[in-house]
């Protein structure tokens, strides 16, 4: 029999995919689950796997790449997509594009097929991310082929084969979980003049239920990138899920938003980023620290075409590759310590430190000092304005309006 690799979360798409691929292709199914953070939900995911009807299943621990190849970059580019989503979904999708090509060229695969749905950005994440590096390899989608046309007909059609799902039509979100975020779209999300239920929220308190005193976190970086909280060393995994848990429990990162998806419609969806809001209000404070205003101002519109390339599912892409090197210039003066308070949903900065601060109190105080004659602001106006000047002139002249 022909082999297809499944990009298999246990959920209810990609939990009937691999009876329908059997069904209709002939295929021997072989599912590969990426462990991205999920925590307790890969724990049945071996025994589902088999029981829905496939071949074998891997489950490769990619947390520790994942935090320090695909989320490190992102966040030391300081990339939101749309001013407020942090990309927890969208950094994922290559990396489990790079793990199924390994397992389909390990197993002698034919194909690979994901349970991303014809509407969606992640159909073309994952696609994009296979074409870019097994462009041989061909690449089932079922949602885009099947007469399954909502989650009520999938539902239906897992019960008819007796395959348990963690969807029920009284709670019917498409989640999707790892390190950096929980995300929550579907159901009553789907009517943007709602306020979300209170259900909703799994990995964060709201701010009403955050505890009236605040937190205080001190985190410190080395070129840009994490590497100390409160003062403990600690590896990228073990760091992110200590700032989830403090960042959780003070109601912080939770995003409510309308988004402009690529494929041309807009969608509602709900995130959880605890750990995530809290690394990039702190990195953001320390560049502003340390980096100056000409390479800092490039640097914020270079920013937003890196979150549309993430989004859009362009990773594997050699202007990402280039953006990545100009960053990683930027960030060698990006280290020191940065203070902030946590406190009912807000995270506010309570100081920063570093050795390659561009902060000068001489410079900058309001008062008496020896350094800055405050007279030479005159003639850097005059010739600043100058421009404004020389076309109030023309115009004086001319009588133009």
């Amino acid at each position: 029999m022909k082999k297809i690799v499944l990009a298999y979360s246990g959920g209810l798409d990609t939990s009937i995919i691999i009876p329908w691929l059997k069904e209709n292709y002939g295929y021997e199914v072989i599912a590969m689950a990426a462990d991205l953070g999920q925590g307790e939900e890969l724990d049945p995911l071996e025994d589902k796997a088999v029981q829905s009807g496939a071949q074998k299943i891997y489950i490769e621990d990619v947390r520790q790449e994942f935090v320090e190849s695909y989320i490190y970059p992102t966040l030391k580019c300081g990339a939101i997509y749309e001013s407020k989503y942090l990309l927890g979904t969208s950094m994922a999708r290559p990396l489990i594009s790079k793990k199924l090509v390994e397992i389909a060229r390990k197993e002698g695969a034919e194909a690979i097929a994901h349970g991303a749905t014809g509407k969606g950005n992640d159909q073309v994440r994952f696609e994009l991310g296979i074409k870019a590096l097994a462009p041989d390899l061909k690449i089932v989608a079922p949602w885009r082929e099947w007469n399954i046309r909502s989650r009520d007909d999938a539902i239906d059609y897992a019960r008819e084969r007796g395959i348990p799902v963690p969807v029920t039509k009284d709670r019917p979100y498409s989640m999707d979980r790892n390190l950096w975020h929980l995300s929550h779209e579907g159901g009553d999300l789907e009517d943007p003049g709602k306020e979300p239920p209170d259900d909703v929220l799994l990995l964060t308190n709201s701010p009403e239920k955050a505890p009236d005193t605040p937190t205080y976190v001190e985190i410190e970086f080395k070129q840009g990138v994490p590497c100390k909280l409160d003062g403990m060393e600690m590896g990228p995994v073990e760091l992110l899920e200590k700032l989830n848990e403090l960042g959780g429990v003070n109601g912080i990162g939770i995003i409510d938003m309308v988004e402009n998806r690529l494929v041309g419609m807009k969608s509602r969806g709900v995130y959880e980023t605890p750990g995530g809001t809290i690394l990039y209000n702190a990195h953001r404070e320390l560049e502003l620290l340390t980096m100056d205003r000409n390479t800092l101002h490039f640097k914020e519109n270079l920013a937003a075409k890196y979150a549309e390339l993430v989004y859009d599912g362009v990773w594997f892409s050699p202007l990402r590759e280039a953006m990545d090197a100009f960053v990683d210039s930027t960030q060698k003066t990006v280290t020191g310590t940065i203070r902030l308070k946590l406190y009912k949903g807000n995270c506010s900065p309570a100081g920063v430190t570093s050795p390659y601060s561009l902060y000068s109190e001489e410079l900058a105080t309001f008062g008496e000092d020896e350094v800055y004659s405050q007279a030479d602001a005159e003639g850097f106006i005059n010739l600043y304005g100058l421009p404004l000047t020389v076309q109030a002139m023309m115009k004086k002249k001319t009588g133009l309006d």
